[in-house]
């Protein structure tokens, strides 16, 4: 790869002195695995969000309180779809916020903007504060869906980052589970109909705060991103994070390769924009706005990038359009179009989901960083498909006549719960991982939000038109989705490189992006000796090293 060969020569000693892979990796890596927990509390937030305003729309007392709404399919998907609109607004203010103030403080400000909606959203008496309060939500939830999975990149160790950040779909999917069967246990709060206490569908959004506050109080005790560290001249606690996440010494070989792939990255980046711009060096609050905003441009011009970009966008693309979050938003609904009649049955049965989509995120939390990010993806691509298109074939041969065909009325049901599984194991978690891995250090932040911003705007659109969908072409609706989801499969599978076990400066060679120039390569090789990385590509790399520290130590001295 670029840079000559040093950087593929240490990776590949870093990857046999690393752990194992999988599961096994995550027990070898008990501190980064508590870390990533605990930050994909972010996931479950955004998850929660996801379900619980499925639920809610349905219970007879939301529907009393803001019936002019509710009843109306156009105004119905304006009221789910605005969350989708402000988290859009909150994914691309994030990534300048990320690389400005640190993925860490980035999540803590992100908390405190989705406690305000919250509120405002569990005290709402009219219309017009459940969308205000759910806009403001969504500013907050966006934010997290795109700093927590970058954060936990960042952090985790190359052989089980995938496994890592597949913790943020499991939490989301376990977000949508809990709220769920919250959703159909407090529609029992003062009766299913008449006489219900507004209680049924105030709780379930209220109880959003507790892991929210959980979160924000808890990210104060977290350590700073290493990457994010090393781009900031932070290289002493960058060290340290690394130490104390891969639990060796700080001298070890495994943290000093790591550590110095890392350092050679930033100073290539930093040293090619120096050379691109001289006059933003300053280190002004407007010169870095414009090196910024040079950095979102150079994603469009620059072919490599333009690349990942394409990569990000239209993986956030077509996951959305599988249609799952029409299947989430609308899931009451939707089961109650295939036959089950009354509201505790559709929640009951959209529980069922719930569940199948968490169990289902299950293996690929523990499997992913061994079968690879491909594989899952196109499977779940066709599996997901499949359902379509037979539910469609089932809803248009009966839709009008469901109780006389029962049968096929829990035959479309279960596909639907299919349908969660094959989405659960591939798109859910998958979809992230790669949007999470594909950047280069210098707009990692910014590519991200790119990203996870066209995940948001097509959630938006789908939220949006669904109900509209649902009403005017029926059965149409899971044809349209199918299609889209076999569409996806075909893009991972002839477009969409293989990512896993690479570290994220190694995608740089998968990508194009380095060695396009023979002076960028000796700038690179420059780099690498400078920092003493080469010692690592020694022969005899244990008397290389050792030469090395010697040689530093005589320097400080």
């Amino acid at each position: 790869m670029a840079g000559g060969g040093t950087i593929a020569a240490t990776s590949k000693r870093r990857k046999n002195l690393a752990g194992p892979s999988g599961w096994a990796g995550l027990l070898a890596n008990a501190r980064v695995f508590a870390i990533a927990i605990f930050a994909s509390l972010g996931g479950l937030l955004y998850g929660y969000n996801q379900g619980v305003f499925s639920g809610v729309l349905g219970m007879y007392s939301f529907d009393q309180r803001m019936a002019s709404v509710v009843d109306n399919t156009g105004k119905k998907g304006w009221f789910v779809a605005i969350l989708e609109l402000g988290a859009w607004f909150g994914v691309l203010c994030t990534g300048y916020l990320a690389d400005r103030f640190s993925r860490k403080y980035t999540i803590v400000g992100a908390v405190i903007v989705l406690c305000i909606g919250v509120i405002v959203q569990t005290a709402a008496f009219h219309p017009s504060s459940t969308y205000g309060g759910r806009f403001v939500t969504g500013l907050g939830v966006g934010s997290l869906s795109m700093a927590v999975p970058l954060y936990n990149a960042e952090l985790a160790p190359p052989e089980v980052r995938g496994s890592l950040v597949a913790l943020q779909q499991l939490a989301i999917t376990f977000g949508i589970m809990v709220s769920f069967w919250i959703d159909y246990g407090t529609n029992y709060i003062g009766g299913t109909t008449t006489g219900q206490s507004e209680s049924a569908w105030r709780i379930p959004l209220g109880l959003q705060l507790v892991p929210a506050v959980i979160l924000g109080v808890g990210t104060l005790f977290m350590p700073f991103s290493p990457r994010w560290l090393v781009n900031n001249g932070r290289d002493d606690e960058a060290l340290q994070v690394l130490s104390r996440a891969r639990r060796a010494a700080p001298n070890s070989d495994l943290v000093q390769i790591e550590f110095l792939e890392i350092k050679a990255q930033y100073l290539f980046e930093k040293e090619t924009a120096a050379l691109k711009y001289p006059d933003l060096q300053d280190g002004s609050w407007k010169s870095d706005f414009k090196l910024g905003l040079y950095d979102y441009i150079s994603l469009l011009r620059y072919r490599p990038l333009l690349y990942r970009v394409a990569v990000g966008t239209l993986t956030m693309f077509f996951q959305q359009w599988t249609g799952v979050n029409a299947i989430l938003y609308y899931a009451p609904t939707i089961f109650q179009e295939l036959g089950l009649t009354g509201s505790t049955n559709s929640l009951l049965a959209t529980g069922v989901v719930g569940i199948a989509m968490f169990l289902a995120t299950i293996p690929a939390v523990i499997w992913v960083d061994q079968a690879g990010r491909k594989p899952v993806l196109i499977s779940g691509a066709f599996l997901i498909a499949a359902c379509h298109f037979i539910v469609a074939i089932l809803s248009g041969l009966y839709e009008d006549s469901w109780p006389a065909h029962r049968a096929a009325g829990w035959a479309a049901c279960a596909l639907v719960w299919i349908f969660a599984i094959g989405f659960g194991y591939s798109w859910g978690p998958c979809a992230w991982i790669v949007v999470a891995e594909i950047w280069p250090l210098s707009v990692r932040g910014k590519g991200m939000s790119i990203a996870a911003s066209s995940n948001w705007m097509n959630n938006f659109i789908v939220g949006q038109v669904t109900p509209t969908m649902i009403s005017n072409i029926r059965f149409g609706t899971f044809i349209f989705f199918g299609a889209f989801s076999f569409l996806g499969g075909l893009f991972i599978m002839f477009f969409v490189p293989e990512t896993k076990g690479l570290t994220l400066e190694e995608m740089d060679a998968i990508f194009g992006s380095v060695g396009l120039v023979a002076g960028e390569q000796q700038r690179l090789e420059e780099i690498e000796r400078r920092i003493g990385l080469d010692a690592y590509n020694d022969p005899d790399p244990d008397r290389a090293v050792s030469e090395k520290r010697d040689s530093d130590l005589i320097e400080k001295a």
